[in-house]
């Protein structure tokens, strides 16, 4: 099965039964007003599963290539690598990070999300500050940090940072 997606200045959308279906079996995107709404990471994983073809607003088919031209290939990597062992990825940005990840068998909405996911290129540079302040969000809020180390070979290594109080 195969489902349209399509491209609009407002982001990524289909109204198709298949994509409500998958949204609502696989937490595949958001549905809103009968639409499913989807990040750019979606988007990518389904194409990458041949599950979906996104088309722009003059009709044009557009390609995984295409398409991760507009995200960060890293951020691809890891997205796709916990999606395929069960995990739930959703958007992160209120909190600061990446990501929300959801362990195999919990769902948004019915539970809260374990961990608040940052990736980090290989090669840059993590600020204390940042580290420190991206550690505290993650404990204020009840979720663990997990940093994705993503190599120059595209290995990911995967690192939980806990909160610990010193009394």
């Amino acid at each position: 099965m195969v489902f349209d997606i399509y491209s609009s200045s407002h982001g990524f959308y289909s109204n198709k039964k298949e994509a409500l279906d998958l949204a609502s079996a696989s937490f595949l995107g958001e549905i809103k007003e009968g639409r499913v709404w989807y990040s750019i990471y979606e988007i990518l994983y389904l194409l990458d599963l041949k599950k979906a073809q996104v088309i722009n607003n003059k009709d044009k088919k557009l390609s995984f290539s295409d398409l991760i031209k507009k995200a960060d290939k890293s951020t691809y990597l890891v997205f796709r690598e916990l999606r395929n062992k069960g995990n739930i990825l959703k958007e992160g940005l209120k909190f600061g990070a990446d990501f929300r990840v959801y362990s195999k068998g919990t769902k948004p909405g019915k539970a809260h999300a374990k961990y608040l996911l940052h990736v980090v290129e290989g090669k840059s540079k993590l600020n204390m500050k940042d580290f420190c302040a991206k550690t505290r969000v993650a404990h204020s809020t009840n979720k663990i940090l997990l940093l994705a180390i993503v190599d120059s070979e595209h290995d990911i290594s995967y690192y939980e940072v806990n909160w610990k109080n010193k009394n």
